[in-house]
């Protein structure tokens, strides 16, 4: 898949307010104007180009929450199917664990290049246990590490089998390929079987896979500095810099940003108008995944903390940053207990703010099959009432 060159209209700005790319960036991830709801999950994922993968599931997984938070209540089965069924996916390395666009393969050939190359790893891994899941794979495949001979030695979790080292490196180094995920199991299969030859038979050299990766960050940013669009998929500085020049993004200047900036052609080509839409988003989600990010273009701080002790929780173990009319105006650490969903704790900025964390809540627990919605602690606590209140009057 190539990568446009730019169409940029003479009158395109390139000196951007800080409101201006703050609309940019929201209709580039998908939460300004009419959402493409015939384009499903999978378009979700296409116009994102990576969707990031992650163990917690409070209201549900965050890979299922990212279409959810665009396109409103679309069945959870309907969204796993559009990323597994069909070869339309596979699993990667990207900004993390990610779902990628198949057509997304020749792209990472850099990152697989890579991996072959590493001089050191934590795990030894003899060519036998290696050639033996290639073997296996190719007789019986698809397959979890389990049924490869168990994913674990007994010991500790990062105390793996030889079949899980062996399938994991293979992963990493291209022969095979995440297919789907079973019961959150990887399952595993050949990448001759599991890629469309056209897509496999692609070799691009490094620097054209960085130049593409800049190119669709930028796109699926809309605007972003230098660290922004090399974080997309976690590229280094230095790999930017190489390409950057090359990718077709237009260098802009953002009011208040104080860094430089660069632009998808295509979101300069017209204003941003639309639409904005009312949700929870994931702490995984690419609109918030770079904190600084966050911070500069919606004075957000938003920090995931269920890695952090209880005690030194501030807004708790899954906070889900609440987007309202284009800003990000609060948070709620959700749970759920039967059919009622749980606002553990919510934190809002004023009272202009109550409906629509009312009306978040809501259709969240619409979704994850709640019939009822109750709220714990709120902050500041004389919001508490009007919440309860916006709640019952839905």
């Amino acid at each position: 898949m190539s990568v446009p060159p730019p169409r940029l209209s003479p009158m395109a700005p390139t000196e951007l307010s800080a409101d201006e790319a703050r609309r940019i960036a929201l209709r580039a991830q998908g939460f300004l104007g009419a959402p493409d709801r015939r384009g499903g999950a999978r378009g979700v994922l296409r116009h994102l180009g990576a969707v990031q993968l992650d163990t917690i599931s409070v209201l549900a997984r965050s890979h299922e929450l990212i279409p959810y938070a665009r396109l409103g209540a679309l069945g959870r089965r309907t969204v796993e199917d559009a990323y597994w069924t069909e070869g339309h996916s596979f699993e990667y390395w990207s900004h993390a664990a990610c779902i990628l666009p198949v057509e997304e393969w020749p792209h990472f050939a850099f990152r697989r290049r890579a991996y072959r190359n590493r001089p050191q790893w934590h795990h030894d891994l003899s060519q036998s246990a290696y050639d033996q899941v290639i073997k296996q794979l190719r007789t019986e495949g698809p397959l979890t590490a389990t049924e490869l001979g168990g994913a674990k030695n007994g010991g500790e979790w990062w105390d793996w089998s030889d079949s899980k080292i062996a399938v994991e490196r293979a992963l990493m180094y291209g022969d095979v390929v995440c297919t789907e995920r079973r019961s959150w199991k990887r399952v595993y299969d050949l990448a001759e079987r599991a890629i469309p030859t056209p897509l496999l038979d692609i070799d691009l050299d490094d620097k054209e896979c960085l130049r593409r990766l800049v190119r669709l960050a930028g796109d699926a940013l809309g605007v972003g500095t230098r660290s922004d669009i090399a974080d997309y998929h976690r590229l280094k500085a230095e790999q930017f810099d190489a390409v950057v020049a090359d990718s077709g993004l237009v260098p802009v200047t953002v009011q208040g940003w104080g860094k430089p900036a660069w632009a998808s052609p295509e979101a300069l080509a017209t204003t941003p108008r639309g639409r904005h839409r009312t949700t929870l988003l994931s702490p995984f989600d690419s609109l918030i995944w770079e904190r600084p990010r966050t911070e500069r273009i919606f004075g957000f701080t938003h920090r995931l903390e269920a890695y952090v002790p209880r005690p030194k929780r501030i807004h708790g173990y899954f906070a889900m940053p609440l987007l309202a009319g284009g800003h990000l105006v609060g948070r709620v650490d959700p749970a759920r207990e039967g059919t009622t969903l749980v606002a553990r704790q919510v934190s809002l900025k004023n009272e202009k703010t109550v409906a629509p964390m009312a009306q978040a809540l809501t259709e969240a627990a619409g979704w994850v099959g709640c019939n009822t919605v109750r709220v714990e602690q709120v902050t500041p606590p004389t919001l508490r009432a009007p919440l309860t209140a916006a709640l019952a009057s839905i």
